[in-house]
């Protein structure tokens, strides 16, 4: 199955930390950028054919793919001055580099690649730039078995913010965690039949029109994850992840853990 990564927007708010104009994607946790371990997840359950809807700074993007290094993440026999590699990463991927628009919205790049989704029932979409250890193949079974239009995978907010309850007086009545109320958020993680494309106009949005226009009409499945899910909206939390790769702590990392189960 074909994987849509949405990879050109401005990422306004990571720009402190982030070298010259690279993109979001292109953050770096443990040796790698966030948008290698995006790929890794999908490649791990056997999705190796990408789509990356390139815009701001795409020549990062393509420069790192270009002139990939498979020794920094793979082990390797120096023999002679040859390179002997015992793993590799990307050398079953198949990678387009599509440039969608610098200003473009999330629908409108995903529309400027539809030409390379020919004949795709189905496909996988993801803003590359979130991690999680979601089970992916019962999130395509459970689609493939709908008759829904999409599936978002949905997540507790992540947010440490507390919910106040006033009552009379500006009386308190009950504090709760955000993360503890009954509400889900977009997780950024997509299956989609090509109906979407009917709900998207031109330079509209992935969410607020597809989503949206499908869930009007009953036609939009969730997937509700309580496992392991993190966003990189700012450089504190790239930080924080960058960390935890460092002490050995990365969940989503699912291709540490051996071989998966794969879906066609």
């Amino acid at each position: 199955m074909k994987v849509v990564l949405f990879c050109g927007g401005y990422g306004t708010r990571m720009r402190t930390g982030t070298p010259g104009d690279a993109p979001k994607p292109m953050q770096l946790v443990g040796p790698r950028p966030l948008i290698w371990h995006v790929m890794r997840y999908y490649a791990h359950f056997g999705h190796t054919e990408f789509i990356l809807c390139l815009g701001y700074g795409a020549h990062h993007i393509k420069d790192f793919f270009l002139n990939y290094q498979e020794t920094t993440s793979n082990d390797f026999v120096l023999r002679g001055g040859r390179i002997e590699l015992l793993s590799a990463d990307i050398s079953e991927w198949s990678i387009s580099f599509v440039q969608t628009g610098i200003e473009s919205p999330i629908g409108e790049r995903l529309r400027r690649v539809r030409d390379h989704l020919d004949g795709e029932e189905m496909f996988l979409a993801n803003y590359a730039d979130v991690l999680t250890d979601a089970p992916l193949p019962e999130i395509i079974d459970r689609f493939a078995a709908s008759d829904a239009g999409a599936s978002m995978m949905v997540v507790p907010p992540s947010d440490t913010f507390h919910c106040v309850e006033l009552g009379e007086h500006g009386m308190v009545g009950g504090i709760t965690p955000v993360s503890e109320m009954p509400l889900w958020v977009n997780g950024g993680y997509f299956v989609l039949r090509q109906e979407v494309f009917d709900h998207i106009p031109p330079g509209g949005d992935l969410v607020a029109d597809g989503c949206a226009e499908l869930a009007k009409r009953g036609r939009m499945l969730a997937y509700p994850h309580r496992g392991y899910w993190r966003p990189t909206d700012t450089v504190k939390e790239r930080v924080a992840l960058d960390e935890a790769y460092s002490r050995g702590e990365r969940p989503w990392a699912l291709w540490e853990r051996g071989p998966a189960v794969r879906t066609a």
